[in-house]
């Protein structure tokens, strides 16, 4: 059975549009222009950091987020930035009794922003500057299953990218949820992986209330 739910970040629970933009601007390129090379990075399986080296060569991302910190224009995402389905999906995942938490690649600054955003929803907030290590590696999955009062098959963990999400879930023995948007979910969604390894696939978050609970009343039939 499913009983604990873990949310990756960036274009799960937070659309990164308006973050995306702000390092075109920053690098002085035209967004549209950035998000074409972004797309094409992507659709080519490389590292998405790939794309600051294409237009500022020897680009050192973190020096660069200091810079900007340094500059009064660090990293930032608010409550605007959060998905339509975030708020409702938590809400009615912690009524059916599921312990929550969130956990990505991300900053110790994005860390605090999440901890003011969702203390009180969820019950676990980590990040991979926190625990120093970064998915796809596997310890950053073993932090996640050592956090969780579960056994790793009863933790779903929810993503948008079949590379840094599922394929290290399942090998960590995690059931998975692919979520179909930002430019990993569109561009991965219809390879043979994102069909075949993730528990469920879902368009919107809200979906998994449902998902879930068909799930475990499917584990409790068979048991």
């Amino acid at each position: 059975m499913i009983r604990a739910v873990v949310f990756d970040v960036g274009e799960c629970l937070v659309d990164e549009t308006r973050e995306y933009g702000t390092w075109a601007d920053w690098l002085g390129v035209p967004r549209h222009t950035f998000a074409a090379m972004f797309g094409a990075v992507i659709a080519q399986g490389r590292d998405y950091r790939d794309v600051f080296q294409e237009f500022d060569p020897g680009f050192d991302l973190y020096a660069q987020r200091q810079a900007r910190a340094d500059a009064g224009q660090p990293e930032h995402f608010d409550e605007s930035d959060l998905y339509d389905d975030v708020r409702p999906a938590l809400a009615q995942l912690r009524a059916d009794g599921l312990w929550l938490g969130i956990a990505g690649n991300q900053t110790v600054r994005a860390g605090g922003i999440l901890c003011e955003l969702f203390t009180g929803d969820v019950d676990l907030i980590g990040t991979s500057d926190d625990w120093g290590a970064s998915k796809p590696d596997p310890e950053f999955f073993v932090r996640v299953a050592d956090a969780v009062p579960h056994q790793p098959g009863e933790i779903l963990y929810v993503g948008d990218r079949v590379d840094n999400d599922l394929r290290p879930a399942v090998s960590a023995g995690f059931q998975t949820a692919l979520i179909h948007r930002g430019p990993w979910g569109t561009i991965q969604w219809q390879t043979t992986e994102a069909r075949d390894l993730p528990t469920f696939r879902i368009e919107s978050l809200t979906e998994l209330p449902e998902q879930i609970q068909k799930f475990n009343e499917r584990a409790r039939s068979q048991s």
